[in-house]
């Protein structure tokens, strides 16, 4: 195995120097330059936001559910409907 380099302090002040000038290397974002209050205050409403938009997905789902049993319910009461969609073979029902 390879032994450790023993680093000085002048080691640590070039690191430090060297992760200061990669932070300044990267572009700054919105959240940099935004107080972490309106921060916070955006992250809030985007989730009230998801999950409004997830409880009207929720309900139009359940809404779409109840119109196609009620469609199926008014289908199986319908004669005419039964009569078509009815098998012929009537040798298996004896």
């Amino acid at each position: 195995m390879a032994k450790a380099k023993k680093r000085g302090p002048a080691a640590s002040r070039n690191e430090r120097a060297n992760s200061a000038e990669r932070s300044e290397d990267k572009p700054a974002t919105l959240k940099d330059l935004l107080r972490p209050e309106l921060v916070e205050k955006l992250k809030a409403a985007s989730d009230e936001l998801k999950s409004a938009e997830e409880t009207r997905k929720e309900a139009e789902r359940k809404r779409a559910e109840d119109a196609r049993l009620a469609e199926q319910k008014r289908l199986e009461n319908d004669f005419g409907h039964l009569l078509e969609n009815s098998k012929l073979d009537w040798r298996k029902h004896k």
